[in-house]
């Protein structure tokens, strides 16, 4: 377990100036408002350590990384604070208690990093499977504290370890998928109200499952009864199925993961939809492109992609890319019907998306009036001062 008494923490002190991120609500330090002296770089990557301004005054506790670009993630603006167990446990309870006042049962994202007051941490809950990612040296040397923090809140019967990503190779930590705890023998069961999904937490995407769509899924799904679906990037299907059980007349689902379609398979059983769902592989903008020439339209069509923007240097392609996908899948969607796309890049913002969505409208020659945008849903809140916690963006449009 890793404790911490605040006074006996190495001291991290930032340049002049380097606190007015800080004064405006932003937990992140980064490494250019630091005074990277000798000491400092010989510093632990992801120990605790306590932040003070040039003239000795404390501005809180977090962990410190100095071979990140994001130097210091503040976890108290009291520099007294102690990270132990029991500050963790509060942290994991006060998360704890705002999901079991949004949702019914148990599947929601328990810890949201940041807004939640645990930096690089996030936890999704599948009732009795618990799955953690860690994305920080700092969240990994605590991480023993926080599986034992949260045996103490949801005694779980199964623990994964989801470790994979590019946030872990920025702060020079290995991908690690494992079980901390218990047995899984295959996919488990996602409920969201009456539908029933199938995730793979050790094999699939990040904890294996997206309740960051959740709301939209719902959204969509009531523009579905009696249409006719498209579902692209479609992973194991859940924008598909839930429009099925809604009452589409017919859906297609694509992506390029055979694993993940054969999950949607067998979770369209489970809904009782299997006759009217086809899943197939192939790449989204090729069988756009495909679908167009053999003149198929639909009633609703989702675009719901993987990052295409995951570093700011590749801003500019990016914005390209949701261009063109917004082109091609507009051109396959009825007059009257509609298109839903989104976006998960953080370093894109939601005008800048729209604004390339609003573009390749117009170049597939189509108009019409945008009836819903939306981010995630409220078990991923956002940190009033991070900006960059808003990291989900989506549209919802009926075309002309």
């Amino acid at each position: 377990m890793v404790s911490s008494d605040s006074s006996s923490l190495p001291r991290v002190f930032l340049v002049p100036g380097g606190d007015r991120r800080l004064k405006r609500g932003h937990p992140w330090v980064y490494s250019n408002e630091v005074r990277m002296d000798e000491a400092t770089r010989a510093l632990p990557a992801g120990g605790l350590a306590t932040l003070h301004r040039t003239d000795g005054k404390g501005l809180g506790v977090g962990t410190f990384n100095p071979h990140c670009l994001i130097a210091f993630r503040l976890f108290s603006h009291d520099a007294g604070a102690v990270v132990d167990e029991a500050f963790i446990a509060a942290r994991l309870g006060r998360a704890l208690d705002l999901r079991r006042r949004l949702f019914a049962k148990p599947y929601y994202r328990l810890v949201h990093g940041e807004a939640d007051g645990l930096p690089g941490l996030v936890i999704d809950r599948f009732d009795r499977v618990i799955v953690v990612q860690t994305a920080t040296a700092g969240m990994e040397a605590l991480l023993q504290t926080v599986l034992g923090a949260l045996e103490a809140a949801c005694a779980p019967e199964t623990v994964v370890l989801a470790n994979r990503g590019a946030f872990r190779r920025l702060e020079e930590l290995d991908d690690e998928v494992r079980l901390a705890k218990g047995e899984l023998d295959g996919p488990i069961e996602v409920h969201e109200g009456e539908l029933r999904f199938l995730a793979d937490p050790l094999g699939g995407q990040k904890t294996g499952w997206f309740y960051d769509q959740r709301d939209s899924r719902a959204f969509v799904a009531n523009l579905a009864p009696g249409g006719r679906v498209l579902d692209v990037y479609c992973y194991t299907g859940a924008f598909a199925l839930a429009a099925a059980v809604a009452g589409a007349a017919e859906v297609l689902a694509i992506d390029r993961s055979p694993a993940a379609l054969e999950l949607g398979r067998r979770a369209a059983e489970l809904n009782g939809v299997a006759e009217k769902c086809r899943f197939a592989e192939g790449e989204a903008f090729a069988e756009l492109e495909r679908l167009a020439g053999e003149s198929r339209r639909f009633d609703v069509v989702v675009a719901d992609p993987p990052a295409f923007v995951k570093s700011r240097k590749e801003v500019k392609s990016g914005l390209k890319g949701y261009r063109k996908l917004a082109r091609l899948a507009a051109a396959l969607v009825e007059p009257g019907g509609f298109l839903f796309v989104a976006s998960c890049s953080h370093n894109v913002d939601a005008e800048s998306f729209a604004g390339e969505v609003a573009t390749g409208l117009a170049r597939a020659g189509r108009g019409g009036r945008i009836v819903r945008a939306a981010g995630a849903g409220a078990d991923h809140p956002l940190h009033p001062g991070l900006p960059e916690s808003a990291y989900l963006t989506s549209l919802v449009l009926q075309l002309d």
